[in-house]
């Protein structure tokens, strides 16, 4: 066992010699991942998956390290560093430089194996991914969480579908039936579902187990035919289900050491058509048994006790399984030679015995054939040739009435029936009856085992003998004559064998093993007789054939002996090429029909008859170098057909290569176009993205600035509260000021007015004094006047002073009349001028109206005394002392007008005082 420690290198090789499994443990090459720093320490593998060659496979370790192992190249190469362990694995996708890898963020990333480059990132998972299933397409993918299963597209690597579970039931397994087009889910519960997988409608469940073999299905495993699903779990028995007939068919329990079933993996096979009967079953003590679900036989097992596997994955051809061992490193099994004791290919047909000495036979000298064909008798031996019997298996029930009866329900006599009247078979149904006449037993592990042998030597330079344009046809050609040359020792010395198995290659080449044993059945039953004389022509063979055209053309045969021609040269080229290079493909068809349908005897017949039909240019050949010559032109013939056919080939090739390059142009445009929408499904994203950003951060700005102006309104109610409250505050106390203004006020009107009173009281006093004195001292000068005129005035005096008397009394009427105009003026004035600094107070942002124009107005709004001064007949000393004392009113009354002014001002300034703070004017 070799084994290979990746260290830091980033590329190399996988095994540094060709590598040799053993039977008992079949491992190729162990690999292990050593770090070579300060402290060492091994990188453990957590994950591995094939490609869908099933020659490379790629490994993911804990540090996310991923490596690609080409085993087929024998080189590995480090394509990417994840800085986190990857917890699932995937390839197969259209694009088979792709690979899918599942990492332990929940994330999905899609990475180029070529590129190295990152080439989608995929989210959505709440918890760790632990299966990803790739369609048959490589379309689609789905992943399986514990909670969650996502069906996404690879072309544009968008999630389509999610599968939203209860909490309670859980998870087990997601994934794609192969070649279909259904999904099967499998829950924790037991429940299976099939869905299809572009609807999503649900096909069918399946119903529950049996309870007495009931078991928690933990994994799971599907034939590649999609007919056959194997579940497992904490028991040693395993469940397959046929999901055709959707029901239990098989319940097989594993020995007594198996507790727990870890994971289960058919074995594919390349010629079990997809019904895989190997399972794989890996149990909690890290070995993994397979065996086969039909015959429940252990065929072999990989991993001990010491050396437990954690994980296996196969590959899809079925010749290498990748295994994760416990210990963390990487072990490559062949399964080829894990199987090589069990698909041992049966012994050959034909031995050879040599002759004795002295040319003395015994009863134990008798080569003895063992076939399944019919019974066949042997030809009449000439002289001390050995002796040859086929002796046939016991078959049960009567052969004769059964002869006739095929496989797939045909019937020989109805196909000869048939034959007869058309002279062949139908060109569609042709290789179907071919199968049934030569009833094929389709071997597939016999003939896989002689395929994995290799090329035989004796045909590793066979395209130099036999140059053939197509290579596909050539490397066909060179496995079945190695397969047969493995089958049997003796067909690697056969110098025939090519041109006998040419034609059937070139018919059979998309189906090596139907070519195979079409080839082995007619070597068994119509050239049995053929290595009686090995290595020489089978001279028993050519004499029946010269017997036989004895007796029916004497002359053409007598001809041949004439002339010295022997069956060697008019019927053994035939026999040899199968009479390929003498007959079309139709004609060469049209008697395989009828060969197949015959007793082996027909093909000698057919030689025969093929001479019998050439009889004339035959009998005018008169010497053997005409033969040859004949056989020269047959050979140039030929030779131009095979150049003809070549050039056609070759014009054929030409054109598929235009066809090939067309498709690749085509594939290319397709990749374009599909790299376009990818890119524009990207850009699209992105730009969805972007706008859901740019719509974020509106949204976060918008919330922002109705936040901040929900704050402002906050703030401003507060600032509207407080203002308010101020307001409020201001206005009672403006209210208070009010309230004691108007009392000042009412205090200073009552001053006033007792003030106006004891004014008006004091210049009634004065008046009265005045008037009192004026009388007096009217009377006084009465009384002088009177004295001084006492004694010369007459009766004209009297009258005279009649007149003065009755105008001081007009006098004196007028003087009180103007006291009294005077005193009402002086009322009307401090009335009013009380008036409007009540209002003024009260409204105080009132517009001041005017209420005196002027002095001069107010003045002219009073009676003035000096408008009553107008009497001719007043005395000049009492029109002094009015005036005077109209002066003396004038004066008081100015000063009171100014003090009510000055009030009035005073009060108008604090009013608007008041106006002018801003919670008054809010309010």
């Amino acid at each position: 066992m070799q084994s290979t420690d990746l260290g830091n290198k980033e590329s190399g090789k996988i095994w540094h010699r060709k590598p040799s499994p053993a039977t008992r443990d079949g491992i190729i090459v162990n690999i292990i991942h050593n770090t070579s720093d300060y402290h060492p320490k091994v990188l453990r593998f957590l994950n591995v998956a094939f490609d869908g060659t099933g020659d490379c496979l790629i490994a993911g370790d804990h540090q996310g390290n991923i490596y690609v192992f080409d085993l087929y190249g024998n080189r590995f190469n480090l394509v990417q560093r994840t800085a986190q362990a990857c917890t699932a694995l995937a390839f197969n996708l259209r694009r088979k430089s792709e690979f899918l890898v599942a990492l332990a963020d929940y994330s999905i990333k899609c990475f180029d194996t070529v590129t190295k480059e990152l080439v989608s990132w995929m989210r959505g998972h709440e918890s760790s991914v632990f299966s990803i299933s790739v369609h048959a397409s490589g379309k689609y993918a789905i992943t399986t969480s514990s909670d969650t299963a996502q069906l996404w597209d690879l072309d544009t690597f968008q999630r389509k579908r999610k599968l939203n579970i209860r909490q309670s039931v859980g998870i087990q397994k997601v994934f794609f039936l192969p070649l279909s087009n259904t999904i099967l889910s499998c829950f924790k519960d037991n429940s299976i579902f099939a869905w299809e997988c572009d609807t999503l409608f649900c096909k069918y469940q399946l119903p529950a187990p049996p309870e007495s073999s009931s078991i928690l299905y933990k994994v799971f495993a599907v034939t590649r035919d999609g007919r056959i699903l194997a579940a497992g779990g904490k028991s040693n028995h395993l469940h397959l289900w046929c999901l055709e007939a959707r029901q239990l068919f098989r319940i097989i329990q594993m020995s007594t050491k198996v507790r727990a079933i870890r994971h289960l993996e058919f074995l594919p096979d390349s010629f079990d058509a997809g019904s895989n009967q190997v399972l794989g079953v890996l149990s909690q003590d890290g070995i993994m048994r397979f065996i086969n679900i039909q015959t429940c036989k252990l065929l072999f097992e990989i991993g001990s006790l010491d050396e437990g596997i954690s994980s296996s994955v196969i590959s899809p051809h079925g010749r290498y399984i990748a295994s994760i061992m416990e210990n963390g490193s990487l072990n490559i099994y062949s399964v080829q030679a894990l199987t090589q004791e069990i698909n041992k290919p049966p012994l050959p047909l034909v031995k050879v015995i040599e002759d004795l000495p002295k040319n003395k036979l015994s009863s134990s000298d008798l080569k003895m054939k063992v076939t399944s064909g019919r019974v066949q008798q042997p030809a009449k031996s000439r002289g001390n040739k050995i002796q040859t019997r086929i002796l046939k298996q016991d078959l049960t029930g009567d052969f004769e009435s059964k002869k006739n009866e095929l496989p797939d329900g045909l019937n020989k006599k109805r196909l000869q029936i048939l034959l007869k009247g058309y002279g062949e078979y139908p060109t569609k149904y042709r290789m179907f009856i071919w199968r049934s006449l030569l009833q094929l037993p389709e071997n597939h592990t016999a003939f896989s085992s002689l395929i994995d042998k290799g090329t035989h030597v004796t045909f590793l330079n066979l395209q130099k003998k036999y140059p053939i344009k197509s290579r596909k046809l050539l490397r066909v050609l060179q496995r079945t004559l190695s397969a047969l040359a493995h089958w049997s020792v003796i067909f690697s010395d056969t110098p025939y064998l090519p041109l006998l198995a040419f034609p059937f290659v070139k018919l059979f080449q998309n189906n090596q093993l139907i070519c195979f044993e079409v080839i082995a059945t007619l070597i068994i039953n119509w050239c049995q007789h053929w290595f009686e004389y090995f290595p020489n022509p089978p001279i028993n063979i050519l004499s029946m054939i010269e017997n036989v055209l004895a007796f029916h053309d004497k002359e053409l045969l007598q001809h041949f002996i004439d002339h010295d021609i022997t069956s060697q040269l008019y019927a053994w080229p035939l026999l040899e090429t199968v009479f390929s290079e003498v007959l079309t493909r139709e004609e060469w068809l049209k008697l395989f029909d009828n060969i197949f349908s015959n007793h082996p005897s027909f093909l000698l017949m057919t030689v025969v008859a093929y001479n019998m039909c050439s009889r004339v240019p035959l009998l005018n050949c008169n010497l053997k170098d005409d033969f040859e010559t004949v056989e020269d032109m047959q050979a140039e013939v030929d030779q131009q057909r095979v150049e003809d056919e070549a050039w056609y080939q070759k014009q054929e090739l030409l054109r598929k290569a235009e066809e090939t390059r067309r498709e690749m142009l085509l594939q290319e445009e397709e990749k374009i176009i599909q790299q376009r929408q990818r890119l524009a499904a990207v850009k699209r994203e992105l730009k969805v993205k972007e706008m859901h950003l740019q719509d974020a951060a509106r949204r976060r700005f918008l919330k922002l600035q109705q936040d901040q102006q929900e704050m402002e309104l906050r703030r401003l109610d507060d600032e509207i509260g407080r203002k308010v409250y101020m307001r409020d505050r201001e206005i009672a106390a403006t209210a208070r000021d009010l309230e004691m203004r108007q009392l000042e006020l009412e205090s200073q009107k009552r001053l006033y007015e007792k003030n106006l009173t004891e004014n008006q009281a004091a210049v009634a006093k004065e008046m009265r004094a005045d008037a009192d004195a004026y009388r007096r001292k009217v009377d006084l000068e009465e009384h002088m006047f009177h004295k001084l005129i006492e004694a010369g005035e007459t009766q004209s005096q009297k009258t005279q002073k009649w007149k003065e008397a009755e105008g001081k009394e007009f006098c004196l009427r007028s003087a009180k009349k103007a006291s009294a105009l005077s005193d009402a003026s002086r009322k009307w004035f401090l009335k009013q001028e009380i008036n409007a600094a009540v209002e003024h107070a009260e409204n105080p942002c009132h517009k001041e109206e005017p209420r005196f124009q002027n002095e001069q107005e107010d003045s002219s709004c009073l009676p003035r005394t000096s408008h009553l001064n107008d009497s001719s007949e007043m005395h000049p000393s009492t029109q002094i002392s009015l005036n005077r004392r109209a002066v003396e009113w004038d004066t008081t009354e100015q000063n009171l007008i100014q003090k009510v002014r000055n009030l009035r001002q005073r009060l108008t300034a604090q009013a608007r005082h008041r106006c002018q703070t801003p919670h008054l004017l809010a309010a």
